[in-house]
């Protein structure tokens, strides 16, 4: 089993590459990463990967981002302190918990498998983080109860934007989310509702995460 101080010092070089490689451009971004190692927040036994960029397995067959994607929606989301996040597909906890770090105040995330819903909770605890909210259920019609968000960040891939996830953005609201094909490939969209409404919609660019189940993503 490979040291704590050698998990961390791996994981330190590629923080550190990724901010030199401008994967991480803020130094606010850079801090939350530092803070909050990947090795937290996957099983013990892909400890010694967990500085690798790629993605690892978690429970219930779905994958922890690598870091560079990671990295890539929260600089694209632009988050700063004070505001209020919802992210769809809590998976691990990981995620969360470089939010929370960013905006400094409560974070809602919803996941739709129990088992996953446990694990992110053991690993936010362990990790030392308390203002994340991890709730049970279909994350793609959002979260209603603490709506509107300033930001919405969605970790797997929709067939199309839900209606929802617009609906419950405030004006001047980003969400985040990748939108293209069940298996694998989809685009990255940023999506801002300006002051007075409008919908502006941007593709980033390719990515591949798992699908988003729900009833406004994919059927099971």
């Amino acid at each position: 089993m490979v040291s704590e101080d050698e998990l961390l010092r791996r994981w330190e070089k590629t923080v550190e590459r990724l901010f030199r490689e401008g994967v991480i451009k803020s130094e606010a971004v850079r801090r939350a990463f530092l803070k909050y190692p990947r090795y937290l927040f996957v099983q013990k036994r892909y400890w010694g990967y967990a500085h690798v960029d790629e993605p690892l397995p978690i429970p219930a067959g779905q994958t922890i981002s690598a870091p560079h994607m990671v990295a890539i929606m929260l600089e694209l989301a632009e988050l700063k302190p004070g505001m209020k996040v919802l992210e769809v597909g809590t998976g691990s906890g990981w995620n969360a918990a470089l939010i929370a770090e960013l905006v400094k105040t409560d974070v809602y995330t919803v996941e739709r498998i129990p088992e996953l819903v446990e694990f992110a909770r053991q690993n936010l605890r362990r990790a030392g983080v308390g203002n994340v909210h991890v709730f049970l259920g279909d994350g793609s019609g959002g979260f209603p109860p603490k709506a509107p968000y300033d930001r919405i960040i969605v970790t797997a891939g929709a067939p199309e934007i839900p209606e929802p996830l617009v609906e419950q953005l405030k004006p001047g609201g980003r969400l985040i989310i990748p939108v293209g094909s069940y298996h694998l490939w989809q685009d990255l969209y940023i999506v801002d509702k300006t002051e007075d409404g409008e919908i502006k919609k941007r593709r980033w660019g390719g990515v591949a995460f798992v699908p988003l189940v729900g009833e406004y993503g994919w059927r099971e």
